[in-house]
């Protein structure tokens, strides 16, 4: 009977439309067909929020801000609202069900497209799944046509195209770098070459968008771009066969000392284990005894990919995470399905507000059974987790479908009551790390006290709290350096060097990274170059200040300033070198060098995760409380 039910009227609509095809019709019902494309698309994505939605939405919410939001966009503002199907005072309406729902937005729908024939229509729609979504947590959304096939390009970890990263400078495309191993790089496209044309014709003035649009195409078509390379005079063409270009979420791996390895993951998407553990592997073969996992700056991404990284550390038959939601089918409790590799190894993971979701249920295994040392800032806190569903026109909703718990029960989402726009902003007011931490644990309410397998308390309700907290490099040396970058000033600099020296510093150096990175130092007139770049792009100094000072777009130093933080743009001049030349995994060696106080702080702390060792074998006494800036 069901069967039936789902069948037979798409079988009738199907034959009317192949009738009407017949008998010439079909040319007059296109505005029809994206009439009934645009509300299918509405029903789609109430019906994807009402299935799948964690708790029970509240339908009658939903449907009246979906209306105010459409209403609100529309431009014609002779059109009559009061007493009209979009009178958004509501008077009698009330919605006890998707049908109701659906009948009274077709209605509001059709009221407009009638009445103001130049509307558009499906950007009223989109607004309104807007406004349904925007009553729900801050997670659940609606993704346009466009955005969707970017984001599942980043997940799925690869894209097809030629395999560069570019920049356009001065309405110019600018190469970076060449992605290793990919069609640009095998036919030996370079740092600092210019493409100046596209299948012949100029492509002078690009923004990134054309760019875009114009290099990437499927696996195995052919595209010809000419490039001026500098200090060559004529022009070079190349016909580049588009590939798959793999989108690396492991940004970075190698060796901190003579056993301790740094793997620094950008994202959880579908190759990020994989990634993970072949850093893994040459790392073992360089001597890591032990590991450094940076999740700093990740946002998250695939549930399953958590899983798989946190099961790394643990034996077989560890509890890592569960979810509950109010449909069962997404209830689950996860356990490490084998012994881990890393299971053995002492381990310091970093975090910090920007570290989320899937980053917090790692760190949040790996603080619950004392396995390692959670050292950085308290992280984002989103204990939600979404799916996502394709709609008619190949634009998605993500829907949060359930909760998260970490191994002690812990649900570490923050409160999102505030609303979208308030809660994403959490993060930038608070106060510093060290701060935020106290004061964030002084108001936990019991109910929201957990203990960790050896008895330390740890916190729920509003991300996961370090074990060892770092606070942020508050001193005014800062402004110069983010100065520079904001003004792409170390870029810009870098770029122009390597267009005059650029061979001559290959031939020196590009065989070389260790000697590089350990031994290279910046002449004194690139550093007297630099400063004049940024006192061409704003960099005032006076004596009327004693310490930056921003004004308008002006940064404003004493006398002297510059020179005493040099250092820091000559880091980062150094470290944009390294990108442009090896590429941007190379990049971060150097800059963790000279910049990263947390990576610094959290090799001093071996001996505190020896401790925890310890404490978790049983070996010292459970009560010692939290490990908490402990030396």
């Amino acid at each position: 009977m069901h069967l039936k039910k789902i069948l037979y009227p798409n079988l009738l609509i199907l034959f009317i439309l192949a009738a009407l095809r017949f008998t010439g019709v079909d040319p007059v019902l296109q505005a029809e067909t994206d009439d009934t494309k645009n509300l299918t698309k509405y029903h789609q994505a109430q019906r994807s929020i009402v299935a799948n939605y964690f708790r029970e939405p509240d339908l009658n919410n939903m449907y009246k801000t979906s209306i105010k939001r459409m209403v609100k966009a529309i431009k014609d503002s002779t059109l009559l609202v009061d007493g009209t199907p979009i009178d958004t005072t509501f008077q009698g309406v009330q919605i006890n069900s998707i049908r109701d729902s659906f009948s009274n937005f077709e209605k509001a729908y059709l009221y407009i497209s009638n009445n103001s024939p130049e509307e558009n229509m499906t950007r009223l729609t989109e607004e309104a799944i807007k406004g349904m979504f925007s009553t729900l947590d801050p997670h659940s959304m609606y993704i346009e046509p466009e955005d969707n096939e970017q984001i599942q390009a980043e997940f799925a970890g690869k894209f097809q195209g030629i395999g560069v990263q570019f920049q356009v400078i001065k309405d110019t495309i600018t190469v970076v770098t060449a992605i290793s191993g990919g069609p640009s790089d095998q036919l030996g496209i370079r740092s600092g070459d210019r493409i100046i044309a596209i299948e012949d014709s100029s492509a002078i003035g690009f923004t990134n968008e054309m760019v875009v649009n114009r290099l990437r195409g499927e696996k195995g078509s052919k595209v010809k771009v000419t490039v001026k390379r500098p200090n060559v005079k004529q022009p070079i063409n190349f016909v580049i066969t588009r590939d798959d270009i793999p989108l690396y979420t492991v940004d970075t791996s190698y060796m901190l000392d003579e056993k301790t390895g740094y793997i620094k993951i950008n994202r959880f998407a579908a190759t990020t284990h994989d990634e993970f553990m072949q850093a893994v592997e040459e790392l073992e073969k360089e001597g890591m005894e032990r590991i450094v996992l940076d999740l700093r700056g990740n946002p998250g991404g695939y549930l399953s990919q958590a899983i798989a990284i946190a099961e790394e550390f643990f034996p077989q038959g560890t509890e890592l995470v569960s979810t509950k939601s109010k449909n069962s089918r997404f209830n689950g409790e996860y356990f490490s399905r084998k012994d881990g590799e890393l299971k053995e190894e002492p381990v310091i993971i970093l975090v910090d507000e920007g570290a989320a979701s899937a980053s917090e249920i790692v760190s949040g295994a790996v603080q619950d059974h004392d396995r390692g040392l959670i050292v950085g800032k308290r992280t984002f806190g989103k204990g939600l987790v979404q799916q996502q569903y394709e709609l008619v026109d190949k634009s998605s909703v993500r829907v949060t479908i359930s909760r998260y718990y970490t191994p002690s029960g812990r649900l570490i989402q923050k409160p999102f009551v505030e609303g979208g726009e308030q809660y994403a902003y959490e993060i930038y007011r608070r106060d510093n790390a060290m701060n935020d931490a106290s004061e964030f644990i002084d108001h936990v309410p019991d109910s929201l006290k957990y203990s960790t397998d050896a008895g330390r308390t740890v916190y729920g309700g509003g991300g996961i709290v370090p074990d060892y907290i770092v606070p942020s490099d508050t001193t005014t040396s800062a402004y110069v350096f983010n100065f520079s970058i904001r003004e792409r000033a170390s870029f810009d600099y870098v770029r122009s060097f390597l267009d005059e020296q650029g061979d001559a510093f290959r031939s020196e150096w590009e065989n070389n990274f260790e000697g590089f990175r350990n031994t290279f130092e910046w002449e004194q007139k690139h550093v007297d170059g630099v400063k004049s770049l940024l006192l061409e792009r704003g960099m005032v100094v006076t004596d009327t200040v004693s310490s930056p000072k921003f004004q308008n777009d002006s940064l404003f130093v004493p006398n002297g300033h510059f020179e005493e933080i040099s250092y820091l743009v000559e880091g980062r001049m150094k470290a944009e070198l390294a990108r442009q030349i090896w590429g941007m995994q190379y990049f971060y060696p150097i800059a963790n060098d000279i910049f990263d106080k947390t990576l610094k702080e959290s090799m001093t702390l071996w001996d505190a995760v020896a401790r925890l060792e310890a404490l978790a074998s049983g070996k010292a006494e459970a009560n010692i409380g939290n490990l908490q800036n402990q030396n």
